[in-house]
């Protein structure tokens, strides 16, 4: 029986690499994206695209009728944005919103439309987060408001876990990747963090539901 993997935020960096390699490998593959550049990439993947909008709220709440019916193998929130701003300058209320808005409430938002097509399918719903919202390894006030927004998205698979225990939730650090956020210098390809994104998410056990793990699997403390 083909699988199905649903990708929010999948038209370019680590979400388009996701949805190919899915695509790839014969699973049905829904990814979302904001404009036509983002459609046509997942298109020509070979996955199904959705327009949708994840800092928007009414566009997030049309996820629970276009997936009545639909059981979800994987889910993965991969939407997000970056503010490299340190803690010595003070948000705008624009930066505030914007980060904020795409990275934590787009998730919360997306939980109860998502989460109940992965418990059909006894699967995984994975949040791409960053190991910079991790309070423990906090060393630097750089990108503060980011680290802030991913720490908050941590806690969004923390509690929502409770009210979903079907599902295997988890908050995944991708690595330091060469995409548009991570820039030129990082070590680990979109290609090559997508592959071990999917390898962890395939050897999930349930005693990992509700975990912060690096791409390769292992803990991230909290």
């Amino acid at each position: 029986m083909q699988k199905t993997a649903f990708i929010l935020g999948a038209s370019r960096g680590i979400g388009l690499n996701l949805a190919q390699q899915y695509a790839a490998d014969g699973w049905r593959v829904i990814g979302t994206a904001r404009d036509d550049a983002g459609r046509d990439r997942l298109l020509a993947a070979g996955a199904t695209c959705w327009r949708v909008d994840v800092a928007d709220p009414a566009s997030v709440s049309s996820l629970a009728w276009q997936l009545d019916g639909v059981s979800l193998d994987v889910a993965i929130y991969v939407a997000g944005v970056m503010d490299r701003a340190s803690a010595s300058t003070p948000p705008t209320q624009d930066a505030f919103d914007r980060v904020m808005h795409a990275n934590v409430m787009g998730a919360m938002m997306s939980v109860p439309q998502v989460a109940p097509a992965v418990e059909a399918a006894g699967g995984v719903l994975a949040f791409i987060s960053s190991q910079m919202g991790s309070l423990h390894n906090t060393q630097s006030s750089d990108a503060a408001l980011y680290r802030v927004s991913k720490a908050a998205l941590n806690m969004v698979v923390r509690t929502a876990q409770h009210d979903y225990p079907r599902a295997r939730m988890v908050a995944l650090h991708p690595g330091w990747v060469q995409t548009e956020m991570g820039g030129g210098n990082a070590p680990l390809s979109a290609s090559d963090s997508a592959r071990h994104l999917r390898h962890t998410l395939a050897h999930l056990s349930p005693a990992q539901r509700g975990q912060f793990l690096n791409y390769d699997g292992q803990p991230i403390p909290w």
